[in-house]
């Protein structure tokens, strides 16, 4: 009885005119709430005149960085020429880029033109094309041999050593600065810079590695290291900034360390799984699915297997560098042996090829960000932070490395740490990280940038030139290969790369020649006697004597072919075609 007077006074006029415009109106109402509303476009969809401005920047940005490619390439090719094999290529690089950026900076005084927004370097390109290929070329070109033997030392160094390094020099930023002794940072933003001020980058140091012989055990150390840094940096630093967009006033300082710790692990091992599972199904992918008679193909499946990794981690929130670097690995360590000869070579001198162009782009554009970069210098910042970046090293290490030394058969001698502490080098990585971090005010942003950059040339253009005097001083040059050296040193790691295929990248074991080399062998222990007896046979093909000899007709036939090309072409003469011979 209730409900029907209620629903008279809802009703008063219940004529058909009153019921239909009460019904249309429950409908329209029905039918608003039903329809899904338009989704937002992801990207802003540019049209007409501002789509062409954006095309014509772009086209510039592309042209500028090509021929500023270009022009590096140049200056490699003289150093090579006129043997100035003294001078490490990343070295030379930056200080070209510092160069041309005073030239650029004297154009635009004189109004001769405008290149600022060409030659500001972009956070996101570095990110998403640069740094892929030199991360995964890394891995893939890894010595797996002396990375497996020394992965537990170099697993300590990378991500204990790393955490160790960001902690004492956030730390001592955030504890500096509540001292008024430099700029105060919050306990997020100087652990981020920390964070990223860690990963270390030796190219230069790891050329004079190679030049001078040394113990092939810290040549390991440093560059294994050095990869694996790298990767926990950039997760170190994102834990950071995830810290800093929530709202964390209400939480404890031993709640948002757990907090940390829980980013931390969920991204590393939750990248590392992801890219290691990524190169275990190309493994699989190209031992079932034979594409070794079309070469093309089984290229084009490699290249797309090897960015893959990457793009699925950055989609599920998780580290696509880390991604990356594990699935390099596995791919070199199983699918690469299930590719033909020629794609085996193709791949291997590509990847090398595109990782130099990065390498160097990134250099470039290291020493034009000192003209082109907005700059805030504060003396007592650097200096303080110069200082803990080279303390923090020292108090990763030094205990480390002595704790090792328990455990090791092959000791880490003091000499060794020593150059390990002193191969610590700032690279491309931090610099790039530094102009990703979004802090506010724009003053902290410009006060972090210009530190890293400070930090990072004095890491390359003084640590780095004086590492080889360094030593021959300590004595830690092979003593077979220390008279050649004096007469040659050659730190071009281009054309090193470009005159050697490394044996350990090319298959040819057939079933019968794999079981005698490895499984019949009794000194295989752990993973290693693991990865022969069960992981390598079931993820790579071996070999049959008609496979082998199918690789080798292919191999003969491009050469060749190729050689036949040279005989046609016009400079073609029998003197050439007896010294080709």
């Amino acid at each position: 009885m209730g409900e029907k007077m209620a629903e008279e006074e809802r009703f008063p006029n219940t004529t058909h005119e009153g019921f239909n415009v009460t019904l249309h109106t429950t409908l329209v109402v029905t039918t608003k709430l039903v329809l899904p509303t338009p989704g937002k476009p992801i990207l802003p969809v540019q049209t007409g005149e501002q789509a062409q401005q954006e095309e014509q920047s772009s086209g510039m940005t592309i042209f500028f960085s090509l021929l500023v490619l270009a022009i590096c390439i140049i200056l490699v090719h003289l150093l090579i020429r006129y043997r100035l094999h003294f001078l490490p290529e990343s070295v030379a690089v930056v200080s070209l880029g510092i160069l041309m950026g005073a030239v650029i900076k004297i154009i635009e005084f004189k109004k001769l033109a405008n290149w600022k927004e060409e030659e500001m370097f972009r956070p996101n390109m570095f990110f998403l094309l640069l740094l892929p290929p030199i991360i995964f070329e890394s891995g893939y070109s890894l010595h797996k041999g002396n990375f497996f033997q020394n992965i537990g030392s170099i697993t300590l160094f990378a991500v204990f050593g790393t955490a160790i390094s960001a902690f004492v020099v956030g730390g001592g930023i955030y504890f500096l600065g509540q001292a008024d002794v430099i700029s105060k940072l919050n306990m997020t933003d100087s652990f981020a810079f920390g964070s990223l001020i860690s990963a270390v980058d030796p190219v230069a140091t790891i050329a004079i590695f190679n030049a001078l012989h040394v113990d092939p055990v810290l040549n390991m150390l440093v560059f294994g290291e050095s990869i694996l840094n790298d990767a926990v940096s950039i997760v170190l630093t994102n834990t950071a900034e995830g810290l800093t967009r929530k709202n964390m006033s209400d939480v404890s300082g031993w709640q948002t360390f757990l907090q940390a710790l829980d980013y931390f692990l969920k991204m590393f091992f939750g990248s590392a799984a992801l890219g290691t599972l990524t190169g275990l199904i190309s493994a699989l992918v190209l031992k079932h699915i034979d594409l070794r008679k079309t070469p093309s193909l089984e290229f084009g499946m490699m290249i797309i297997f090897a960015y893959l990794p990457y793009g699925l981690a950055e989609g599920i929130s998780l580290s696509g560098i880390m991604a990356i670097l594990f699935s390099g690995i596995v791919m070199s360590h199983y699918t690469h042996h299930n590719l033909s000869p020629v794609t085996q070579i193709l791949m291997q001198q590509t990847l090398r090829t595109v990782a130099f162009l990065c390498e160097t782009c990134v250099f470039a554009f290291l020493g034009l960000s000192i003209f082109s970069f907005p700059h805030k210098f504060e003396i007592s910042f650097v200096i303080w932070c110069i200082v803990l970046v080279l303390f923090g090293r020292a108090v990763n290490i030094f205990p480390l490395s002595y704790l090792l030394n328990f455990f090791r058969d092959h000791k880490i001698t003091p000499k060794m740490m020593f150059i390990m502490w002193f191969s610590g080098l700032r690279g491309a990585i931090p610099y790039a990280l530094s102009l990703h971090l979004d802090l506010e005010p724009m003053e902290k942003r410009q006060l972090i940038g210009t530190t890293t950059i400070v930090i990072v040339l004095f890491t390359i253009l003084l640590l780095g030139g004086s590492t080889m005097p360094l030593i021959r001083l300590m004595d830690i040059e092979d003593t077979k290969a220390r008279r050649r050296n004096k007469k040659d040193v050659n730190l071009s790691k281009t054309e090193k790369m470009g005159n050697t295929v490394e044996s350990e990248h090319l298959s040819e074991l057939t079933e019968e020649e794999y079981e005698a080399h490895y499984i019949r062998r009794q000194d295989l222990k752990g993973f290693v006697w693991l990865d022969a007896k069960y992981l390598n046979p079931f993820f790579t093909r071996r070999l049959t004597q008609e496979d082998l000899h199918h690789g080798r007709i292919q191999m003969k036939t491009l050469t060749n072919k190729w050689y036949e090309e040279v005989r046609q072409g016009p400079s073609g003469s029998e003197d050439d075609e007896q010294e080709l011979l």
